[in-house]
């Protein structure tokens, strides 16, 4: 802990793994709200975490909402009217609790795709929409494995037409939060102390959670959680559509189903396992 202030608290991640300094954070997060209503974690010398809502969703348990954005040192993101990458995809989600329907879980990078997104089509060989990134000449193309080469992501939107700034803006939102607040790395900063020659990374996390019940009874909010999503669910359709999906919903419904028929895995996939498997001397995937 390098810093505990009632409200708010900053964590050094001892440049590990960002997972275990990241759960740490967000239970502080809690614990925090719980005693003043609201708790904010910043976290810094940290690494890649995994997955936003893995953090944001631990409030749920305890009737709160849940925050969480993060950043890398691997820049990706063009901003907007540029041609050079300036930061990370910089994600960030939100966690709110309903009674009847599943929670609203916001999970989104600032680019218009994650770098994952691009990695699993990448893997099944798959063709993706023009718009998502560009190639090494910085022109826009549907094959994932030359943006993955280039890392010449587009900000949220595409374009400054479909509103590129927005997603442009938000970024560096994430940006302070994670890395300018706690001390941590932001933008291109790395590229331009030598801190890759130094092998550091010093990514930057925040957290928060907010106690829903020091504004109204939990059972209210959850009850208006789950009138504003019927709504959203029963908003006329567009042809062709057979629903209207909420945050999180088509997450939740596909892990119920991959806990009951398993979870499909990419050829190109179980090569890779396998290979690692045979320098281990281990068992192989499949």
């Amino acid at each position: 802990m390098a810093r505990d202030d009632l409200a708010t608290a900053l964590v050094d991640g001892q440049k590990g793994l960002g997972h275990p300094a990241s759960v740490l954070a967000m239970e502080l997060a809690i614990t925090k709200a719980a005693t003043y209503g609201i708790g904010i974690v910043a976290v810094r010398n940290s690494n890649h975490f995994g997955a936003c809502p893995n953090f944001s969703m631990m409030a749920l348990a305890r009737g709160m909402i849940g925050f969480a954005v993060t950043n890398s040192p691997f820049v990706a993101m063009v901003p907007t009217f540029a041609k050079k990458p300036m930061m990370g995809t910089n994600p960030l989600s939100l966690a709110a609790p309903a009674a009847r329907h599943a929670p609203f879980v916001l999970d989104m990078a600032t680019t218009t795709v994650a770098v994952g997104k691009l990695t699993i089509a990448s893997r099944w060989n798959k063709p993706i929409p023009e718009g998502w990134g560009l190639d090494a000449q910085g022109q826009p193309t549907s094959d994932a494995r030359e943006i993955l080469a280039s890392r010449l992501l587009s900000p949220l939107g595409g374009s400054r037409e479909l509103g590129s700034h927005k997603g442009y803006g938000l970024g560096v939102m994430v940006d302070i939060l994670s890395g300018v607040l706690s001390g941590g790395v932001y933008g291109n900063v790395l590229d331009r102390t030598n801190g890759r020659d130094r092998k550091e990374t010093n990514t930057g996390h925040c957290f928060a959670a907010i106690d829903i019940k020091r504004f109204r009874p939990l059972g209210d909010f959850t009850a208006a959680m789950d009138d504003m999503l019927q709504a959203l669910h029963d908003t006329p359709r567009a042809d062709g559509q057979e629903r209207v999906y909420t945050a999180g919903e088509p997450e939740a419904e596909t892990e119920r189903v991959r806990r009951t028929q398993g979870i499909p895995v990419a050829p190109a996939l179980v090569r890779q396992c396998n290979d690692i498997a045979g320098e281990l001397g281990v068992k192989p995937l499949a």
